[in-house]
């Protein structure tokens, strides 16, 4: 038979085209099945070392401070994946800190050598975290690896295809003749130039309409089925390459938030802590025996001084968290532009006086008129005026000018400090953001009085803006207003209440009267009643509700100060039972709480509270309160 088949020419056309097929396909099948297994490996190896990159960053801080929970919950993610089947995370000493699945026994109970290493139809890898140069532990990965069964399901297809090109070959060359060479040996040519060029759009030629044609037709489909499938893997690859960048993007900002949330706490206990120093100062001068009033005075003071200083900043943090949670609101009134400017120069003269520096008032001489609101506008005054204080040196000046243009009023607050750098300028007004962040620097800030500004500047329709001419060449806000016309109307953010404050000096000297105090600060409570006794009124101190409630039914207050988070019975709770009873329905209710939401105020309303107060309150409110009882 052989022999035949080497003496005919048709035995020899259909040697020639079913050898030359067969090698053509059997190449093109090898290097698509190298191309498989090359292409899944890199796409595999990949995918397990960003997988593990983004989980080690994500797992920095549950390593450092050993969070187990927040590790497990980090490693849960991965049930998105479900090729993944475990992973654990060790600490730093190798032992096993956070399993996925949570409880996983098939993990190793300690780290591998660092890498990725193939074992049956698993791949697993071994992943250093590091922080900060350091190596604080080490992920495992373990996924399928399912290169058998693809390359199985390839090189079937290739089979099946070969076993019918060559089955068609073997019918068709029985009878052709030198017509037959000519297309098969086209067909060998465009094999070669695929598999040379690796171009999938080239096409055989078909010149008949019998089985050869058909040959060609089918070779042809081929190269545009392998064709596709090199785009799929092309395309799968561009997308796995837009999710790195995108994850390498993420994980950029994710190292900015975290720079950033570390350097405002560490500001925030400076901060915090710099008021303090002082208070402790003068609460040591104080305690010394017979010290002269010549040195109270001043003591006291200082300590009033730093104690507003830490006021300020704890309403910088609730205002940095009203703004987070779109809930930052004005009431706008008529008001004079004058009264703001008085109260904001007012609010920062102390700091100005005692850095030596010299402030500039110039306002338009006739009536300006606002709808703002006095208390939120003349903060964001008192935060330029404090800003620019803060970056002059002593003896420098400091400017407050406004004048009219149009139906707007511009408000500048220049002086002759340290200036904005130009890459800066854009910047200032983020939150935490702070020009000078090195050690040195004159003074510090937690970085949310100019954001605070120009918020509540949008809320007034308004807009603030900062120029530079650079470092050393002093800085310039200015601040611009629509004057008043129309209607008072009220704007908020977000549809939330506007913040209102209950404080009035008191009209005349209170007559004695009893008072009960409830609240849970011992040291609170104790130094307010000495102060209303002092004052010659009765006080009944209680520092929980159920104490308060039967000494009130007993001691028959006229004027009840309460805290709201009592113990055994809240505040709320307390003021219903006082006002349910017959022996204090009458009772003036005034809560002192720290809580001052919009919604917390509505509550005690509700809960018949007279009066709402939060901490701390001034001893004037509370005698303006006894007054008016």
């Amino acid at each position: 038979m052989f022999d035949y088949i080497t003496r005919s020419l048709r035995g020899k056309l259909m040697l020639v085209v079913l050898a030359t097929t067969f090698c053509a396909l059997a190449f093109v099948a090898l290097a698509l099945a190298v191309y498989e297994v090359r292409t899944y490996d890199t796409a595999l190896i990949d995918d397990l070392n960003t997988q593990a990159e983004i989980l080690g960053r994500a797992s920095e801080t549950a390593l450092a401070f050993g969070d187990r929970r927040v590790a497990t919950e980090n490693l849960a993610a991965l049930r998105l994946r479900p090729h993944m089947k475990f992973a654990a995370l060790y600490a730093h000493d190798g032992s096993l800190f956070a399993t996925y699945p949570a409880g996983a026994t098939d993990v190793p109970a300690s780290p591998g050598a660092d890498g990725n290493r193939i074992a049956g139809e698993t791949m697993v890898l071994f992943h250093p975290v590091i922080a900060q140069g350091k190596r604080v532990g080490t992920l495992y990965l373990s996924t399928r690896y399912e290169l058998t069964a693809r390359i199985v399901d390839t090189l079937t297809i290739l089979a099946a295809v070969m076993l019918a090109s060559l089955g068609i070959a073997a019918a068709v060359s029985a009878w052709l003749q030198g017509v037959v060479t000519r297309p098969i040996l086209e067909v060998a040519g465009v094999a070669r130039e695929v598999i040379e060029r690796r171009d999938f759009t080239l096409r055989a030629r078909t010149q008949t309409r019998d089985e050869i044609g058909y040959l060609v037709q089918a070779f042809n489909d081929m190269l545009g089925e392998v064709g596709q499938r090199a785009e799929a893997l092309e395309a799968a690859y561009q997308k796995l390459q837009h999710e790195i960048d995108e994850r390498r993007a993420a994980e950029a900002a994710l190292r900015i938030a975290d720079k950033r949330k570390d350097e405002f706490l560490a500001t925030l206990a400076h901060e915090l802590r710099n008021p303090l120093a002082p208070l402790r100062n003068g609460l040591d001068i104080l305690r010394k025996p017979n010290a002269p009033p010549e040195r109270v005075v001043p003591v006291l003071d200082l300590m009033s001084r730093q104690l507003g200083q830490l006021v300020r900043l704890v309403d910088d943090l609730l205002d940095v968290s009203r703004i987070s949670t779109g809930k930052l609101s004005v009431r706008l009134e008529r008001v004079a532009l004058a009264d703001v400017v008085d109260s904001a120069v007012e609010m920062t003269r102390p700091l100005i006086e005692s850095r030596g520096q010299h402030l500039a008032v110039d306002v338009p001489a006739q009536p300006v008129a606002l709808d703002a609101d006095a208390t939120r506008l003349a903060q964001v005054l008192g935060n330029l005026l404090n800003n620019a204080t803060k970056y002059t040196p002593q003896g420098g000046r400091v400017a407050l000018t406004a004048q009219l243009k149009d139906r707007v009023v511009e408000i500048a607050v220049a002086d002759s400090g340290t200036g904005i750098p130009a890459d800066m300028i854009d910047r200032v007004f983020e939150m935490f953001t702070q020009v000078d962040t090195s050690l040195d620097r004159m003074t510090a800030g937690l970085g949310v009085g100019l954001t605070l500004a120009r918020r509540l500047t949008e809320l007034h329709g308004g807009t603030i803006e900062a120029r530079s001419a650079g470092p050393g060449q002093g800085s310039t806000f200015t601040l611009r207003l629509p004057l008043a016309a129309g209607d008072v109307a009220e704007r908020h953010a977000s549809g939330a209440a506007a913040e209102t404050t209950e404080s009035a000096a008191p009209d005349a000297v209170a007559a004695h009267r009893r008072v009960l105090l409830a609240d849970d600060n011992v040291d609170y409570a104790s130094s307010l009643a000495l102060i209303l006794r002092s004052l010659g009124h009765e006080v009944v101190v209680t520092h929980d509700g159920a104490e308060a409630l039967a000494a009130a039914r007993d001691f028959r207050p006229s004027v009840a100060f309460l805290d709201i988070g009592l113990p055994k019975l809240h505040g709320y709770a307390l003021a219903r039972e006082l006002r349910n009873h017959p022996s204090t329905r009458g009772t003036v209710l005034v809560a002192i709480t720290g809580w001052g939401q919009d919604r917390d105020r509505q509550q005690a309303r509700e809960a018949g509270f007279d009066h709402h107060f939060v901490k701390p309150v001034g001893v004037d409110q509370l005698l303006a309160v006894l007054a008016k009882s």
